[in-house]
């Protein structure tokens, strides 16, 4: 079985599977999606890849909520929004020097999904971050049946 095939068959199974949990816990299904795709999109793979995700993530969630509330201290001023919304994406970037805040679009995924559920960051958070845990488990489960449908027959049977 090819890498893609692999990969699509784990995905295809524990997003079933996420749908259920999110469902069941109350969860946005939509954002444990875009946690699921930020471990799949993050350069960094493996245990590595998910704590830089996760970091990145909720890096993202807190500056969303930064701008929620900055826009708010003057809300007849529109201009102040969007100079806040300006600094604080320049921070979001700028934040990338440091290692486990580099994957630039993890933080803009946390904060489009804040912004999505109109700030409500304590649903948000729970929801990206279990979807990233699945994300982790989709594309490493996937790895691991390639690698194990690549080796000889015999290999297989002695394991």
């Amino acid at each position: 079985m090819n890498i893609l095939i692999s990969l699509a068959l784990t995905t295809g199974i524990l997003s079933g599977l996420w749908g259920w949990v999110a469902v069941s816990l109350g969860l946005l299904s939509w954002a444990g999606f875009l946690g699921c795709t930020a471990y799949f999109a993050c350069p960094q793979g493996g245990l590595k890849g998910l704590f830089i995700s996760a970091c990145t993530l909720c890096s993202g969630v807190l500056w969303a909520q930064v701008i929620i509330h900055g826009s708010a201290l003057a809300p007849h001023l529109e201009i102040l929004g969007y100079m806040v919304t300006g600094v604080v994406a320049f921070l979001m970037c700028v934040q990338a020097k440091h290692m486990l805040l580099s994957f630039v679009p993890g933080t803009f995924i946390g904060a489009c999904a804040t912004f999505a559920n109109q700030g409500e960051w304590r649903i948000v958070v729970p929801s990206l971050l279990l979807g990233l845990v699945f994300g982790f488990a989709m594309k490493n489960s996937g790895l691991w049946l390639a690698a194990r449908k690549a080796k000889p027959e015999s290999q297989v049977i002695a394991e």
